[in-house]
């Protein structure tokens, strides 16, 4: 058990190194051997818990992925909060995330492109990817039902847009015009999604429903 427990430590640690470090210059400038230094164990230790770089990656994309499901489980535990003010609120919680280490997510959002393009068959970020659109499908149908979002869109048409919206926009932002900050660029995202499926609700029953 303690070598198990000291197998799980060091990997953890090489992981944590390694994120930090992607972080901080981007996935393309690190080296194998920079990340063992920095994790304290041997280089030949890196390569036998992860193999490559590429493969630590996607373990950290695996985490990304499964981190975005949990976010939106809370948003469908919550029954009181009206579907656009979620829909907002997811927006704004990507961009704070992303944007304050734009370098790793560089690494990051290139592998979820490798994965959506069938070009990487890491299973457990598909699986991932595949129950977080699950998910917002699930909150789009909900807000259908309550009289939130038009029902002239199927929730499939809904979830496809709002990832393609959402995904274009990061992208953008990570590779090609950094200049405005995210927050504004989601901020702007949610509500071109939002603008031709929001159903207006009277300016008092509205503000009940959104975030403070």
């Amino acid at each position: 058990m303690a070598g198990a427990r000291t197998v799980e430590t060091q990997w953890q640690r090489v992981l944590d190194t390694a994120t930090r470090l992607f972080a901080d210059r981007g996935f393309d400038e690190v080296t194998m051997a920079e990340i063992a230094a920095e994790a304290d164990v041997a280089r030949a230790t890196v390569f036998n818990y992860f193999g490559t770089k590429h493969a630590l990656i996607e373990t950290i994309t695996e985490g990304v992925l499964e981190a975005w499901g949990e976010m939106l489980d809370q948003a469908l535990a919550d029954e009181s909060t009206s579907t656009p003010a979620i829909v907002r609120h997811l927006c704004d919680l990507m961009a704070g995330g992303i944007e304050s280490q734009r370098p790793l997510f560089r690494g990051v959002f290139r592998e979820i492109a490798r994965i959506q393009l069938g070009l990487d068959p890491g299973e457990v970020a598909q699986r991932a990817n595949e129950r977080a659109r699950a998910r917002l499908r699930a909150l789009f149908e909900r807000g259908q039902a309550r009289g939130e979002l038009n029902t002239g869109f199927s929730s499939e048409s809904l979830a496809a847009a709002f990832h393609s919206l959402t995904n274009g926009t990061i992208t953008h932002w990570l590779y090609e015009d950094p200049t405005a900050p995210l927050a504004v660029r989601m901020h702007e995202a949610a509500e071109v999604f939002l603008s031709p499926v929001e159903i207006a609700r009277p300016a008092r029953a509205r503000s009940k429903g959104n975030r403070k």
